[in-house]
């Protein structure tokens, strides 16, 4: 899972934080750190669906899914075990 975070991270710190990683955790909520509004959301799984090969439906934009790195990981990971686009990057 770790090149998956480490892509995700790249991607949050580049077009959420202006380049300045912050010393955000994988693990902290982008909501409660402002890091990633509404249309963020959209942006954000914009890339996932392009990088990743996954779809991701209107009910999977909950929290759970998408409110930090490690809860992305998971996510993609478990979209693209359920039948995720095989010639995806990592």
């Amino acid at each position: 899972m770790e090149p998956i975070k480490k892509r995700i991270r790249e991607f949050v710190v580049q077009n959420f934080l202006f380049g300045q990683d912050n010393g955000v955790t994988d693990d902290a909520s982008f909501l409660e750190q402002g890091i990633v509004d509404s249309t963020g959301v959209l942006e954000l799984v914009a890339h996932l669906q392009d990088r990743y090969g996954i779809k991701v439906a209107d009910e999977e934009l909950i929290p759970d899914n998408l409110d930090s790195i490690s809860a992305i990981a998971a996510f993609v990971l478990r979209k693209r075990a359920a039948g995720g686009d095989s010639h995806a990057h990592p």
